[in-house]
């Protein structure tokens, strides 16, 4: 065609518009919707004729017009006005692409300008703008409308009723003149779409709204079975994963008003899922259109998260890919093809899809693994646990290949395999006896990932810890509890990581496995293992502290102690049934367990025990070691305690502290014997007596019972004083209970009654010698017991205050917490309820300079003393300012002490007294100003620069709204200090000081300049 007669694209479009934009037209009262339409569209289609036929600025068109006709013999003069409208509008959209491509082809892109090479490109002539666009969408809708739903069978595709209330005035109205050769108008229509989208600028508007109506024309005109023959003309043209979307699509509506698809169009459905499935990357496409209505795919959008949460629908397509189609020759081979596809669904990128297609995978992986255990473990755990396999089963690399360092497991396949297990276990949920049985063989990997993530920061931690909670909790008690023993280190790893492996950090967050050459450093090899097994005996320690809810833990604590009894036999540990004597080197199995014990006391504690039983099984475990012990004379202090504790939460159970139920009973047959044994063995008579006792307890399941037995779960479950929880023998826990229950008697009692007082007086005798027992205990409770009788104001304690201060002053020194923790609580009662007396004692010993020999012992006694005097300065609250000066000279001497903690010290002292003085600090701020301001800004330890940025943080709390009166002359001088900290100090933690203290500046001057507002309600009585 020449250049002056090519035809611009807005007449085109300007006639589609004229076609298809609403007119009014002059209808008879009460008719119906239908026949509006109707006589809409023939005055609509008279008109555009009208001006094609009048309008000289069209001539262009109607030429081309006329040529389109001799290309698709399309009729435009029928009886039918509904087909001579959709024909008309065909025609149309044919002039328009080949509008299109005679405009493209006289078109010459203009030399890019070199002088601004920023400016975009020129758009193609063949562009439509967003009007046009809307204008050519119309007239599709009316050909699709109009010109392939009437002729649809019932059941293929979504029928008209079902999509708009537009849609059904339309289906009423061409259900009156359905004509005989509908199938004719319907492949004649699909025809011209498809022609139409050809053209690249038109595909994505043919395609994005009308391409289930295509499809499901398609599968009618092509397979619809007439007289034996089926020809294809399905996906020529059409993108493959919209096929399988569409094409599942075709097959009905919304299910409540569509009828069923009819047999030949879900069976052709289903053959071509089936090629699809087969097909490289099938797998994705068939999800992805499946999917992609409910907000996945290209949709995306506002829809995305209520589809990932649309598990059903996740759930019917994991059930399609798990069922082996009738095509396919056999179930391995449509496994082989199909699992490695379902694999690349963990992987998806895409953070709108990847949440549904994760779901899919592990539905799909799960119902595999259900369905055919041999072929997923063959096509799908395998190839998922392949990296973690990897790093148990291979050999140092490094010495073979000459390199210093050789990558086993890179990063992205060692973190994909972690999440991907993580994704099909915990998030699936599912415990199959074949998932769990190769998640058995790399738990141990798993572990060890978890062991090195621990010391660092990775992603990966969290994934480990949750996949091996998850395994514990969901494999039987058995195998969880012998697969404890190998990680703990108690049983030999099969396989095991190699000595020459190691994981290293890698560059994204996540974790590689490398082989080193062998370290010729015996000692370096050493050290290594026996860090390791400490920080692995600690790792497994926080794993089981997360499973306090079920009873994993407390069986594993349990066998431990067992594995304790059996190695205290030693030469008979071999026939013990629960015991790992097989191990060659027996002494660091106990090292291990007895390792394994203590970090599970200090980490756990005495929640490890979820139920009676346990607590049962624990004290059979503690009569074996003793019985053990004293067999082979081998019994200790400690094991002496550890008997004596026993045998008291036996009492405690049996003298009501829990209800005990007749299993509880059966449980405890197993110590009849071993009570038996300690009875007649046993060299304490206390001992015998109390085992004996016990023994014909549990035999008459509680109902006979001993006074020996009620004293000792007395003192067990010890409501009186915490030093009776601690008692060593039944002996001292009568003779405590004695002096708990004289103490409990009155002052005035004693007064009254002389023999009382005589009794008293010798009680408190023995509870003074008490404090000297060298037992940590009983000297604990002891103090304690002092500290009470200061307290309620004990003749016989306030005659000896001056003793009972030398006791604790003495105490202090001593090296168990429980001794000298008790003796700081004593002395801060003292100071607090005769401070005149007890202060300048105390800060005599805290401001004396200590000689060189005696440095390190004296800086702790006076740490002590400091935390004493800060007690009693929070103990004398508005009292404080009384002391004020005695105070503030000695925390100010002690900041300039040579020791850092002492300096630091002070100062912690220093801002609890100005939390306290309240307006009595004012006289002396600029002293502690020019103090504070010396620390920050000449201070080297970090650790005295926090103290002082704190005591001003205090300060400010203390005051409160009143900061700003008392500090009035050295506030600003506070903030500049507070702002250099914030700026200028190296230490991250002296920085968040001073932001909080400028924080908690900022909140006092807003509550002084924007005070809270109260509402009250005055009533005046007037005269």
């Amino acid at each position: 065609m020449a250049p002056t007669t090519v035809v611009r694209l807005q007449t085109v479009t300007e006639a589609l518009r004229g076609l298809t934009a609403p007119t009014e037209v002059t209808v008879v009262s009460q008719a119906s919707r239908e026949n509006v339409l109707l006589q809409t569209l023939s005055c609509n289609l008279s008109a555009f004729r009208q001006k094609l036929l009048q309008d000289p600025d069209i001539l262009t068109l109607r030429q081309l017009r006329e040529n389109v006709m001799t290309q698709f013999t399309l009729p435009l003069n029928s009886d039918d006005i509904v087909w001579n409208f959709v024909a008309e509008a065909l025609v149309l959209l044919l002039c328009l692409k080949q509008a299109m491509i005679d405009v493209l082809a006289q078109f010459t892109p203009p030399k890019r300008n070199p002088k601004s090479p920023e400016c975009a490109p020129p758009l193609s002539p063949d562009t439509l703008s967003i009007s046009q666009q809307k204008t050519v969408q119309s007239a599709l809708q009316f050909v699709v409308t109009l010109g392939i739903c009437p002729y649809l069978l019932p059941g293929v595709g979504v029928p008209l009723r079902c999509r708009s209330e537009f849609a059904v005035t339309v289906e009423k109205m061409v259900g009156h003149f359905m004509p005989a050769d509908g199938t004719w108008r319907l492949h004649t229509v699909t025809q011209v779409l498809l022609t139409i989208a050809g053209h690249p600028s038109l595909e994505s508007l043919v395609f994005s709204g009308h391409l289930g109506d295509l499809i499901a024309s398609l599968c009618q005109l092509g397979y619809l079975p007439i007289k034996g023959q089926q020809d294809s003309v399905l996906g020529k043209g059409l993108p493959g994963y919209r096929a399988s979307q569409k094409v599942a699509r075709a097959r009905s509506g919304p299910t409540q008003t569509i009828r069923q698809a009819p047999a030949w169009l879900r069976r052709l459905c289903g053959q071509f899922l089936s090629q699809a499935l087969m097909k490289p990357h099938g797998v994705q496409a068939v999800v992805r259109g499946i999917l992609e209505g409910a907000g996945a795919g290209l949709a995306g959008g506002r829809s995305a998260e209520a589809a990932a949460s649309d598990w059903r629908k996740c759930d019917a397509v994991a059930r399609i890919l798990a069922s082996c189609p009738q095509q396919c020759l056999s179930v391995a081979d449509y496994y082989q093809q199909v699992c490695p596809q379902v694999i690349e669904l963990f992987h998806m990128m895409d953070t709108l899809t990847a949440r549904q297609f994760q779901r899919v995978a592990t539905t799909t992986l799960l119902s595999m693994v259900k369905e055919q255990p041999n072929l997923a473990d063959r096509h799908l755990l395998r190839p998922l646990l392949a990296p973690l396999v990897t790093c148990l089963r291979t050999e140092g690399m490094a010495e073979e290949s000459g390199q210093e360092e050789v990558v086993i497991v890179g990063e992205l396949e060692l973190t994909r395999s972690v999440e991907d297990v993580y994704k099909v276990c915990v998030v699936g949920n599912d415990p199959l006896p074949r998932l769990m049985e190769s998640l058995e063989g790399v738990i141990r990997a798993i572990f060890n990932l978890y062991c090195f993530t621990k010391q660092g920061v990775s992603h990966l931690r969290t994934p480990c810890q949750e996949i091996l909670l998850w395994f514990f909790q969901k494999s039987e008690t058995k195998v969880a509890l012998q697969m404890l023993k190998q990680l703990a280190g108690l049983l030999p790893l099969i396989p095991s990581l190699q000595p020459l492996n190691q994981f290293t950090a890698g560059s994204e967050g996540g974790v590689k496995l490398i082989s080193k050459r062998t370290v010729s450093d015996d000692d370096e090899v050493l050290y290594g293992k026996v860090y390791w097994d400490q920080w692995r005996a600690e790792c497994l320690a926080d794993l089981l502290s997360s499973l306090k809810e079920s009873n994993i833990a407390g069986d594993f604590f349990i066998e431990c102690l067992k594995g304790l009894a059996c190695l205290a036999g030693g030469a008979n540990c071999t026939s013990a049934p629960n015991c790992t004597g097989d191990l060659p080197d027996l002494q660091q199995q106990q090292l291990i367990t007895v390792q394994l014990v203590a970090v599970m006391c200090e980490k756990i504690g005495h929640s490890v025990f979820s139920n009676t039983v346990q607590v049962i099984e624990f004290i059979v475990a503690t009569l074996e070691r003793s019985c053990m012990s004293m067999v082979h004379r081998t019994e200790e202090m400690v094991e002496a305690q550890t008997l004596s504790m026993g045998m008291g939460l036996i009492a405690a159970m049996l003298g009501g502290a829990v209800q005990l139920t007749s299993k509880d009973f059966v449980a405890m047959k197993s110590m009849l014997s071993l009570l038996t044994q300690l009875s007649a063995t046993h060299p304490d008579p206390v001992i015998q007596e109390l085992a004996s006792d016990l023994r014909i307890t549990i035999a008459t399941h509680g109902a006979f019972s001993t006074q020996v037995v009620s004293e000792a779960a007395h003192c067990t479950m010890g409501n009186k004083t915490e030093g009776a929880n601690r008692c060593i023998d039944p002996g001292r826990a009568a003779k405590a209970s004695a002096v708990i229950e004289d103490r409990e008697v009155s002052t005035s009692d004693m007064a009254v009654q002389p023999e009382a007082r005589s009794s008293s007086s010798s009680q408190f005798h023995h509870i003074f010698e008490a404090a000297f027992d060298p037992e940590v205990s009983t000297r604990a409770a002891a103090i304690r017991t002092l500290t009470q009788l200061i307290q309620q104001h004990n003749p016989d304690a306030l005659r000896n205050q001056e003793k009972i201060l030398t006791v604790f002053l003495e105490n202090l020194n001593h090296e168990d917490s429980f001794v000298y923790l008790s003796a700081i609580q004593g002395v801060s009662v003292l100071s607090d309820m005769y401070p005149a007396r007890i202060l300048p004692e105390l800060l005599n010993k805290y401001q004396i300079s200590p000689e060189e020999t005696e440095k390190k012992q004296s800086v702790e006694a006076r740490m002590k003393i400091g935390e004493v005097l800060m007690r009693s300065t929070r103990a004398l609250g508005e009292m404080a300012s009384h002391y004020r000066d005695q105070l503030i000279h000695v925390y100010l001497m002690g900041t300039r002490d040579s020791d850092s903690s002492l300096r630091a010290s002070s100062l912690s002292n220093l801002g609890e007294l100005c939390s306290c003085l309240d307006f009595a600090v004012g006289s002396v701020i600029h002293e502690v100003t020019a103090c504070l301001s010396a620390m920050v800004k000449t201070e080297h330890e970090a650790e005295v620069r926090r103290a002082a940025i704190h005591v001003i943080t205090l300060l400010l709390r203390g005051l409160c709204e009143k900061a700003l009166q008392v500090l009035g002359d050295v506030l600003r001088d506070l903030y500049h200090l507070l702002k250099f900290a914030a700026r200028t100090d190296v230490d991250q933690l002296v920085q968040l000081h001073a932001q909080l203290a400028l924080e908690e500046l900022d909140h006092v001057v807003k509550r002084v300049l924007f005070p809270e507002e109260k509402l009250e309600k005055k009533i005046m009585i007037l005269p």
